[in-house]
């Protein structure tokens, strides 16, 4: 799944702030980048628990100390990590999602969206549908505002 993760995360992220200086672009690699650094290991690891989410946290605010313009930039990595574990679900599988407090085992946790099974069919229509929401919203249509986005990562309402 890709595109429901994109989506959720871009409408959270925009009804919650408002901000016209959000950088999208590390938004949207922390909404995917849990399920990627989990992928090789073949099931739900410490990206889907919120030790991974907080590690992230923790090294952007430590390897931004006096660049406040990079850190602003970069906490949209730990947002979209935080906002994936919460529209995967989760956390309805406490062994991983609260590890390591719970064991340092995971069991062969499957991924959330393994277990989902055909409910993930719907989820990524819905997904579809808010990026397409999206692409009229911000204007993504027209060459030059698509640039400008690809280059600064910011999203501007039409």
């Amino acid at each position: 799944m890709l595109l429901w993760f994109v989506g959720t995360a871009v409408l959270a992220v925009w009804f919650v702030f408002h901000d016209s200086r959000f950088d999208y672009r590390w938004l949207l690699v922390g909404a995917v980048a849990p399920d990627i650094v989990d992928l090789p290991f073949g099931g739900a690891r410490v990206m889907h628990s919120v030790v991974g989410s907080v590690a992230v946290l923790v090294l952007v605010m430590f390897s931004t100390v006096g660049r406040r313009p990079l850190r602003r930039r970069l906490l949209a990595l730990p947002i979209g990590t935080f906002l994936h574990l919460i529209f995967d679900g989760a956390f309805t599988n406490t062994e991983v999602f609260w590890w390591p407090f719970g064991g340092f085992a995971f069991d062969d946790a499957p991924w959330p969206t393994w277990d989902r099974g055909v409910l993930n069919i719907p989820m990524e229509i819905a997904g579809f549908a808010m990026c397409w929401w999206a692409v009229g919203r911000f204007g993504l249509r027209d060459r030059a505002r698509r640039r400008r986005f690809l280059r600064t990562g910011v999203l501007e309402p039409c």
